[in-house]
């Protein structure tokens, strides 16, 4: 990866450089790799959709490892050539989130006036794939900017400087959403939803999950079957007041603090329940559930 500087330790990259450079942890549980590849090579939009920390945001840093090919290019900033992989650009949506933010802006500095180009003009121009995170966060007049880019055009208007962009051929739009969160005011528009393809995530089978879990937190294989069987268990009272079940990320953060020696019902109060909810009475549910598999 290109490497841009660093500030007391911390390797700072221009963001159209930053790539996935080791492979991440992923546990396909379907045919999800198999629907993306496809996707990226016909160059067809993709929607991630489901609850938080179901492994969506995982799942991208996976299939740009894996979609990448590596290869010697000569660096903008030493002159030497480096390994290049494809480039990550992720955004994190929100409400506050504008169509500049996303395109670009003219700036202003000691000698005038200039235009730097947005996180989406970047990826456009370098062949990179990028994520919208949590989408519909953004506003619905910011999303429609999206449409020339994932039609058979792949354009990116530019209306501050008078220009269309054309995408790169190693460009590939993808966002993701919580369907947990839907509401009348927080929902992709149909205008926008029908020109994705829509991969669904949900938290995977038991056996599956205490694997990932044993895999990223490095408790042992008993430990992490418990937390698998609480997280199906804890799931369960989202009939009962809890608002969203314990993501797999959530159990994975308990894995890693019994592993570290902290006990197993402390660790789960303040990475499950804690985390869940404030609701006394849904609180006493989940500690109940956890004492019955941490005795």
């Amino acid at each position: 990866m290109a490497e841009n500087g660093s500030v007391q330790g911390a390797t700072i990259y221009a963001v159209e450089e930053y790539s996935v450079h080791e492979e991440p942890y992923y546990l396909p549980i379907g045919d999800e790799v198999q629907l993306f590849e496809t996707a990226y090579r016909q160059r067809i939009p993709v929607l991630l959709k489901g609850p938080t920390g179901a492994g969506k945001t995982r799942f991208v840093e996976y299939m740009a490892y894996r979609l990448g090919r590596p290869m010697l290019k000569v660096s903008s900033r030493t002159g030497e050539e480096v390994e290049h992989r494809m480039p990550l650009i992720t955004v994190a949506c929100h409400e506050d989130l504008t169509a500049s933010d996303l395109v670009g802006r003219y700036l202003l500095d000691t000698d005038g006036t200039r235009w730097v180009d947005g996180p989406l003009t970047r990826a456009v121009k370098v062949g990179a794939i990028c994520y919208l995170d949590e989408v519909v966060e953004a506003r619905k007049d910011t999303t429609v900017l999206i449409h020339p880019l994932t039609d058979y055009r792949r354009l990116l208007p530019i209306e501050k400087l008078g220009q269309v962009i054309e995408a790169a051929d190693g460009f590939l739009l993808v966002i993701s959403y919580n369907p947990g969160y839907q509401s009348a005011l927080k929902d992709l528009k149909h205008s926008t939803r029908q020109r994705f393809i829509a991969i669904e995530f949900n938290y995977p089978p038991r056996d599956a999950e205490a694997q990932i879990i044993a895999h990223e937190s490095g408790c042992d294989d008993r430990t992490a079957m418990d937390l698998a069987r609480l997280g199906e268990k804890v799931r369960n009272l989202k009939e009962h007041g809890l608002g969203e079940g314990v993501s797999t990320r959530l159990l994975v953060y308990a894995g890693r603090l019994i592993a570290q020696g902290i006990p197993a019902r402390r660790a789960c109060q303040v990475a499950i329940t804690w985390a869940l909810t404030d609701d006394s009475e849904v609180q006493r549910s989940i500690e109940e559930v956890v004492t019955s598999i941490f005795e």
